[in-house]
């Protein structure tokens, strides 16, 4: 019997210093030991998730992954191109066309796409509202009785919740705002978007109108449902601005869900949301180069993500663990892009 025990402590022993030698070799082999990674996020609160996705992506590989730096997006990419960062998935393309400095190629790259063609981006005006005025364009809102039916603040003008200065949609809908001639007709609030949007929901909530610029994914089109709360309106005619020449097509939407028309004028280009990254950064980390050419993540799950943020999980213990349960989910798939990244590097 004593022989039989000592037999089986000292297998059970081996196996513990198996299992210990195999997992330091395993972090030994990591493609990452030793480095560091700066990545960047966004200022816009539903690219939180992605930033927190990605940078677990790269600390599974075996990087140190540095707290992200929250950037607006002219600076984001001239500290991109200087390396003082390594990357973000908060790109969305060809929206942050003006961002890029002069000859970026050398720099900056695109190192994957997260959602392809799917940030669309344009003009909500609750539903009741819009029937009750006839509204179904920008245009309408010279109307004097539209702008009173939306002046909350009592300066005669239509309010919309646009875009904080320093994002991209806010050089858009100012160029909308000359384009169109609307400056006289509509107030744009830039203030915080979430804290804006709250508001709006809240107005909703009180039965008064509303009118936001939104875009998707985004928690917004939960909580107040394209086709059912509100519609999705035109501007008058598509004239593109620098950067969305040749573009014309893509700021045109059929089939959209909750348009007042089909096809209608959005008057924005349907963006891919893309990974941008150091150029040199990439190059001496092949692994993380093919983590991120793979990488993508399905529209619903990130507007779904977004929600629980709008609804009270939003510190970041809350966004690590929406991580946590998106691996879970889809454990397969991420397996397998962490083996094809790890295999790069060798």
């Amino acid at each position: 019997m004593k022989f039989t025990k000592r037999i089986g402590l000292a297998v059970l022993v081996m196996a513990a210093c198996m299992m210990l030698f195999s997992g330091t070799t395993m972090a030994q082999d990591l493609p990452g030991k030793g480095k560091t990674i700066q990545p960047a996020a966004a200022t816009w609160t539903t690219g939180f998730f992605l930033e927190a996705l990605y940078s677990r992506a790269c600390e599974e590989l075996g990087y140190n992954v540095e707290d992200a730096k929250k950037l607006g997006g002219p600076i984001f990419y001239r500290s991109l191109a200087q390396r003082d960062i390594d990357f973000w998935a908060n790109g969305w393309f060809p929206l942050h066309a003006d961002f890029l400095p002069s000859n970026w190629e050398r720099d900056i790259v695109m190192a994957g796409t997260v959602v392809k063609a799917g940030a669309v981006q344009g003009y909500l005006v609750s539903k009741e509202h819009a029937e009750k005025y006839n509204i179904t364009s920008l245009d309408d809102f010279r109307r004097e009785e539209v702008k009173k039916a939306f002046d909350s603040n009592g300066d005669g003008k239509a309010d919309l919740v646009a875009c904080p200065p320093g994002w991209g949609c806010e050089v858009t809908i100012g160029f909308h705002m000359d384009t169109y001639e609307l400056w006289d007709d509509i107030n744009l609030i830039k203030a915080g978007y979430s804290a804006s949007m709250a508001d709006a929901l809240a107005r909703y909530n009180s039965g008064e109108p509303v009118f936001f610029y939104t875009w998707t994914p985004n928690w917004t089109v939960y909580k107040l449902k394209p086709g059912e709360d509100v519609v999705w309106i035109n501007v008058p005619k598509i004239v593109p601005k620098e950067g969305q020449e040749g573009l014309e097509d893509a700021m045109v939407a059929k089939g959209l869900t909750g348009a007042v028309t089909d096809p209608v004028k959005m008057g924005f280009v349907a963006n891919d949301i893309r990974v941008v990254a150091n150029k040199k950064f990439l190059d001496e980390n092949p692994a993380v180069k093919t983590m991120f050419s793979l990488m993508s993540v399905p529209f619903p799950d990130i507007a779904a993500q977004n929600n629980k943020m709008f609804e009270g999980e939003d510190k970041q213990e809350d966004i690590e663990r929406h991580v946590d349960e998106w691996i879970e989910k889809n454990q397969d798939k991420w397996n397998a892009w962490l083996t094809a990244a790890k295999a790069a590097a060798r």
